[in-house]
């Protein structure tokens, strides 16, 4: 009992004494020397008369804050005083918590930071050796309590949070970077797990480790951002999962988004042979990872924004296969189901695996609960289609089926949709069997994009360049030369294919000059890159105007392109390139090379021509387009048996290859010996593919003459045909 009354007035003494000092502190008075006896450094010590938050005559005592009378009452206990910057801190908090921050910030500015700083983290450092071995009686006792530790921690962290809300962000991050530097020189290797138990220093330097970061973003420091982001993630600060992932998160946002190019992360602790990025995007994608491995296994709850953000950083990074994959490997459940099929068919069909991405669609669309709101995945399976002619018919179905469910709804959507059976039905007509039904396709073509145009919003140059082709390949030119120039204007000159389509149509108008212009216009306006195929093409002008050494110059100049495109590449200048972007480039390497192969074989330079294509040779052995630019070869020497080994190769591996059938069909009637409905049959192939091909007519032509069963109109059908395409006839194929 006695011990119990003790206690109790010992208490009541403690309340009693941090009352009284609070009324000092704000009245600006001096407490009486008995009362504080135990404090060198109080509170009576120093004048706070000047401080201007004195109490005014009639003015309401605001209640005390329970917390605060705790705090003191710990440090009370433990030190058997309360000193000057544990009360300003006690002041400060009071004043926050009232909404007052100027006048927190006035206190917490009277705390000497600096002076205490020492103290704090010996305190700091001899409390964690303490509880990593046994106490004894040499053990020296640390300067301040843990409690006052937190305390002051605590109004360093308030301080800063107070110059925030007064829009000092510098002042304010500088202030909060206090709180980190002390613990962190404290304790070099991290915090000890039971550091943990003292729950308000951790929630405080959580807090600290949380607000650094975005102080330094707001004051525009985004480097000194990006430091604070990696030291709260690299030292070990007993984070719990939420708070780590939190800052994971916001870092791999920052990284994205924030347009800050960061200096790689220096991991002189990691491993060596451990991952260590290289940029911004892949220590985002790292992040990223880790959140979502987090989840996988259970220990956060599942954040959509988190498959959003990875979504857009491997996306741009190319890597579209490993974002599938991602997918894939999500629990079941995890995102809705058309979600899941849909975003890995955009990877496929990214990747250039469109037979794939087409069979994830089809998981959708075959679903009839799920296909009724379906319409972005019908428009892309529609588009899969129209690339490839054995799917044409499912894909006018898919454009079909887009329209009648939208019913009007969105115009934009209504037009892509148009837009997309427009060039299904152009592609079907190219494939059909009869003059009638080919006619009868374009005509629904033309019409499903003329409605395409009419109901775009705005000039889209999507829909703009299907016109321009479609009225191009049925050879209304002054037509396509107009939506030529209106795609022009719409891009601002930024598309390679406006530059290249309108110089097409020049040079099928004959006017080789004006489009020549147009490619060096291209060629000023576009990257070292991307000027491989305005190359080309300015060769293939030259060549039609008999600029045979300027061609050959020109060709020089794009292998050269490549050559140190090539070799930037190896040398990690590029990292990464979509496959479809290095599957183009090998493809217009190996034709500019085919290429040459012919202009040598026209030039009789026969040996020219072969060291042409056994460079050819080297990037694909197996092509149909070498094969026939060899036959051509041999059927310039004068080795028509050779010559016609080579087209039948060249068939062997391309049974479509135009060219081919065409050369196939001329050497068989040169050799004579073979029927003449075998050499038609080669010819008629080749206008069924393509009914432009001026050269296949004409050598039908000839057939038609040769025989004898055969009637002469249909033979001056062929010529009048032949010599109406050849008019019209561009350097290059429109399409």
């Amino acid at each position: 009992m006695r011990t119990k009354n003790w206690m109790n007035k010992k208490v009541f003494g403690i309340r009693g004494r941090f009352s009284k000092m609070m009324k000092c502190i704000r009245s600006g008075e001096q407490l009486k020397a008995d009362e504080i006896a135990h404090s060198s450094d109080s509170l009576a010590t120093r004048d706070y008369s000047a401080s201007g938050y004195s109490s005014r005559a009639g003015e309401v005592e605001v209640k005390m804050d329970n917390s605060n009378i705790e705090e003191a009452e710990s440090s009370l206990r433990e030190s058997g005083y309360l000193n000057y910057e544990e009360a300003r801190a006690l002041l400060g908090r009071l004043e926050y918590q009232k909404g007052n921050i100027e006048a927190a910030l006035h206190v917490f500015e009277g705390i000497d930071i600096a002076a205490v700083t020492p103290k704090m983290k010996l305190s700091v450092s001899r409390k964690c050796e303490n509880n990593n071995r046994r106490r004894s009686q040499s053990d020296a006792v640390p300067p301040m309590s843990m409690h006052a530790v937190s305390l002051l921690l605590e109004a360093i962290f308030l301080k800063a949070k107070s110059l925030q809300g007064l829009g000092r962000y510098g002042e304010a991050a500088q202030s909060c970077k206090v709180i980190l530097d002390t613990v962190e020189s404290a304790l070099p290797d991290g915090l000890p797990e039971s550091f943990a138990s003292d729950c308000k220093l951790q929630e405080t330097l959580t807090k600290a480790v949380e607000l650094l970061p975005e102080l330094w973003k707001l004051s525009g420091s985004l480097n000194e951002a990006v430091l604070s982001y990696r030291r709260a993630l690299l030292y070990h600060w007993n984070l719990d999962t939420e708070a780590a992932t939190k800052i994971q998160k916001e870092f791999a946002v920052f990284l994205l988004y924030s347009g800050c190019d960061a200096s790689p992360p220096n991991l002189r602790s990691q491993l060596d042979g451990s991952f260590v990025p290289r940029n911004n995007l892949e220590e985002a994608i790292l992040l990223l990872l880790v959140i979502l491995r987090k989840f996988v296994r259970g220990k956060i709850p599942w954040d959509p924004s988190i498959i959003d953000h990875l979504s857009y950083a491997l996306s741009i990074s190319g890597e579209l296969m490993a974002l599938a994959h991602q997918v894939e490997e999500l629990p079941p459940g995890t995102i809705e189901r058309k979600e899941r099929f849909c975003t890995p068919a955009l990877c496929y069909y990214g990747e250039g695996n469109h037979l794939v991405a087409l069979n994830l669609l089809r998981n959708i669309l075959n679903n009839h609960q799920q296909s009724t709101d379906c319409i972005p995945e019908l428009l892309l399976a529609s588009k899969i289609c129209s690339e490839n002619l054995v799917y044409i018919d499912e894909g006018i179905d898919h454009a079909c089926k887009a329209l009648s469910k939208m019913d009007g709804k969105c115009s934009q959507m209504v037009s892509i949709s148009n837009c997309l059976l427009g060039t299904l039905l152009s592609a079907k007509s190219r494939s059909s069997a009869s003059d009638s039904e080919r006619v009868r396709k374009q005509s629904e073509a033309l019409q499903a994009l003329e409605i395409a145009e009419r109901t775009m919003e705005e000039r889209n140059p999507y829909i703009v360049f299907h016109l321009c082709l479609e009225h191009a390949e049925q050879r209304k030119l002054d037509i396509a030369l107009n939506y030529a120039n209106q795609l022009l204007q719409i891009e601002a000159g930024s598309s390679v294919k406006g530059y290249t389509l309108l110089a097409r149509i020049l040079s099928a108008q004959k006017r080789f000059v004006d489009a020549e212009t147009v490619i060096n216009a291209a060629l000023d306006q576009t990257g070292k890159w991307d000027q491989g195929e305005l190359l080309r093409t300015k060769a293939k002008l030259q060549i039609a105007q008999g600029q045979i050494k300027k061609a050959i110059e020109t060709y020089t100049h794009l292998l050269a392109v490549l050559q140190v495109r090539n070799k930037s590449k190896s040398a990690g200048v590029e990292k990464r390139l979509l496959k479809n972007t290095r599957n183009h480039d090998r493809s217009l390497e190996m034709e500019t090379w085919h290429d040459l192969a012919s202009l040598y074989t026209r030039l009789s330079q026969w040996r020219d021509a072969e060291v042409c294509l056994s460079k050819s040779q080297a990037i694909n052995p197996h092509s149909a387009s070498r094969w026939h630019c060899a036959g051509l070869l041999y059927e310039a020497k004068g080795l028509h048996q050779e010559a016609l080994k080579s087209f039948r190769k060249a068939l062997d591996v391309e049974p479509t290859h135009v060219p081919s059938l065409v050369s196939t069909g001329c050497i068989l009637r040169q050799l004579g010996g073979q029927s003449l409905p075998v050499v038609r049959s080669f010819l008629m192939d080749a206008l069924r593919i393509d009914r432009t091909n001026s050269c296949a007519w004409y050598n039908l032509g000839l057939i038609y003459k040769a025989d004898e069963g055969a009637s002469a109109l249909e033979a001056i059908e062929c010529f009048e045909a032949a010599a109406l395409l050849e008019e019209s006839e561009p350097i290059e194929p429109f399409r």
